[in-house]
């Protein structure tokens, strides 16, 4: 989720509630003013009453006035109540309807005889005015959220600007490209020390860079060198000299040291060059045809290992440097030979969606998570551990996935184009 619809969401959210609560407040304020102004005008009413029974002697007459009724009641003296204020219905006789009210009850003493006295109010007025005030308070309130919306979207965006302009260069940004980071310019603080921060953090990144990759072909080519004069110096010395079976192991072993150190050297100088997309020359590649040339290369190793192979295979082109094409099959297909059995089977399926190698081998899984990481191997290996690695980094130089599974006691690696 966008930081922008966050906001505006949190914002909204947060508006609504703060509406709603101050709402409520505001109707119940406004109804008990009016309500208190109803009751004002029926106590009016009352003392009315009240000054002519004192000055004639008698009530006044009875009936409907304009949104107002009064009436009496003779009540028995033993049944005299308090005065009080109620809600009931009124009746309208002038549109013959029936209306919510408010009445006063009390009673009052007329020549000895005691009655009560309703008068009772129309509230419909007040019942409008409070929903005329709340249709205006909801409409300013909608009207609010609209215009927070639109300042938030338009505004905001405008702000966060400069933001998105340094990400997208972040995005872009390529160790190999000689191009630094351009600067926007900006009037917000945050932002002005973020663009400095990163234009800091890209020199800083460019210049090791170059310092790592100046070191990694330094040590290559000073690492190759002194393993040609060892291998040359060992042909020169066997040639020379005879030795005796003892002997003759020991050197096989330094052969051997020296060749597996040469790969070693060999395997990580083209990992770093693939994670640092050092390498271009990319070409249309019929992935099945090369898989099928594959094969026919290790074609001698698979039967001197009796190992059976099915393929089945669609048409499919790749985008990709051939060389490193050719390096994924070979470790991929190598891989599933060198951990099979005499007498094991290997399955290679491709189609246009993604490329999977299964193999018979040991019962024992593989851990998903580690597979991939440099030098993992199960005891049993005689590689590096590199193989798995350097494939998994050509997968993730042209976005295709690799995925390792155990099923039905196979091995399955599985490349998603």
């Amino acid at each position: 989720m966008k930081l922008a619809t966050k906001y505006n969401r949190v914002t909204l959210i947060a508006s609504i509630i703060v509406f709603v609560f101050t709402g409520v407040i505001y109707y119940s304020v406004i109804h008990y003013i009016l309500t208190d102004k109803l009751d004002r005008d029926l106590a009016i009413e009352e003392d009315e009453i009240a000054a002519y029974v004192k000055t004639y002697g008698k009530l006044p007459q009875a009936g409907s006035f304009k949104e107002q009724k009064v009436s009496y009641h003779l009540i028995d003296p033993a049944h005299d109540f308090e005065r009080r204020y109620f809600y009931n219905d009124y009746f309208n006789e002038s549109e013959q309807r029936i209306e919510p009210g408010r009445s006063l009850i009390r009673t009052i003493e007329v020549n000895g005889k005691l009655y009560s006295v309703t008068v009772t109010k129309s509230r419909v007025e007040s019942e409008d005015l409070v929903r005329i005030i709340f249709l205006i308070t909801l409409s300013i309130t909608i009207v609010l959220l609209v215009t927070l919306l639109l300042i938030n979207r338009f505004v905001l965006n405008n702000i966060w600007k400069p933001f998105y302009e340094i990400l997208s260069q972040m995005k872009a940004f390529n160790l190999a490209d000689k191009n630094d980071i351009q600067i926007e310019p900006t009037k917000i603080d945050e932002f002005t020390e973020l663009n400095a921060a990163v234009a800091s953090m890209s020199l800083r990144v460019k210049q090791d860079y170059r310092e790592l990759k100046s070191f990694t072909d330094n040590a290559s080519h000073e690492m190759m060198t002194p393993l040609a004069v060892i291998n040359s110096k060992l042909d020169t010395l066997i040639q020379t000299e005879t030795f005796s079976d003892s002997q003759g192991e020991l050197i096989g072993d330094i052969y051997v040291a020296v060749g597996k150190l040469s790969r070693l050297n060999q395997s990580l100088l083209m990992l770093a060059k693939i994670e640092n997309n050092l390498i271009g020359d990319q070409e249309t590649i019929d992935l099945d045809e090369l898989i099928r040339q594959k094969t026919r290369q290790f074609q001698e190793l698979l039967q001197s290992q009796d190992i059976n192979l099915k393929t089945e295979l669609a048409g499919k082109q790749i985008n990709m440097n051939k060389h490193l094409a050719d390096m994924l099959i070979n470790n991929l297909l190598s891989n599933a030979i060198r951990h099979n059995y005499k007498g094991g089977e290997i399955y290679i399926h491709l189609n246009e969606k993604e490329l999977s190698i299964s193999n018979s081998g040991s019962d024992d899984e593989l851990i998903a998570s580690k597979v991939f990481e440099r030098f993992y191997k199960n005891a049993a290996s005689e590689g590096m551990g590199l193989g798995l690695a350097i494939s998994n980094q050509i997968c993730n130089l042209y976005h295709f996935k690799l995925n390792y599974a155990y099923q039905d006691t196979r091995h399955v690696f599985k490349v998603s184009f």
